[in-house]
């Protein structure tokens, strides 16, 4: 069974930087796309990027694109989404997840994903 444990979360002023780490064990994690979703009270869960399993290559929601990248490690199971330039907007409980089924399309919907991990809080102050 995999695990997704994230890590890194926490309250940063507006224009502030974060790092969010997601440790992944018990798969085979450089064949999975991992992608990084959000969700804000009362809201639906948002895409916010994807890095593939061909590659690492990446894919951004509009919302965050130049301010947020993503990169993984495979020798260390783990993925990173760094978030710069932070807004009030970015609120909410971020989650990574990992898609096994080896797509060579971009996978935005939550429902493609298999695993997922329990969440880490982002607050951004104004």
């Amino acid at each position: 069974q995999v695990q997704l444990v994230e890590s890194g979360g926490g309250l940063v002023q507006s224009g502030g930087s974060l790092r969010l780490s997601c440790a992944a064990s018990g798969g085979t994690f450089s064949t999975y796309t991992m992608g990084w979703f959000r969700q804000a009270p009362g809201k639906e869960r948002e895409f916010v990027g994807i890095s593939g399993w061909i590659n690492g290559r990446t894919y951004y929601a509009d919302s965050v694109k130049g301010r947020f990248s993503i990169s993984r490690d495979n020798a260390k199971n783990t993925v990173y989404l760094q978030m710069n330039s932070l807004r009030p907007e970015d609120t909410a409980v971020y989650y990574c997840a990992a898609d096994r089924h080896q797509r060579n399309i971009v996978t935005t919907d939550s429902r493609e994903y298999d695993y997922w991990g329990q969440g880490t809080q982002v607050t951004v102050s104004s």
